[in-house]
């Protein structure tokens, strides 16, 4: 299969210097490191997964308004600090 494939810099380097050290083709070293990466045991891990821990507390506020809340807070300091002259 032909196919276009952007390479970030930094990938290119890693393609580039696995070409030197095995001696292989641009596809070759292409082909071989993606072979690699699927077929390797990290890629048929489980996804890592966050715990959660219930706080038990409800939260005195609405959350879902917390970034509106958060920058209207933000804006009173500014108003705050202006009017002292900081």
């Amino acid at each position: 299969m032909r196919t276009t494939v952007t390479l970030e810099s930094d990938v290119e380097l890693l393609v580039k210097r696995r070409m030197r050290e095995r001696d292989l083709s641009f596809k070759q070293a292409v082909n071989e490191a993606i072979r690699e990466g699927l077929t390797s045991p990290a890629a048929e891990c489980e996804p890592f997964r966050t715990k959660t821990y219930d706080m038990g507390l409800k939260p005195g506020v609405n959350l879902d308004k917390a970034l509106q809340l958060a920058g209207e807070l933000e804006d009173a300091e500014i108003v705050r600090k202006l009017r002292l002259g900081k």
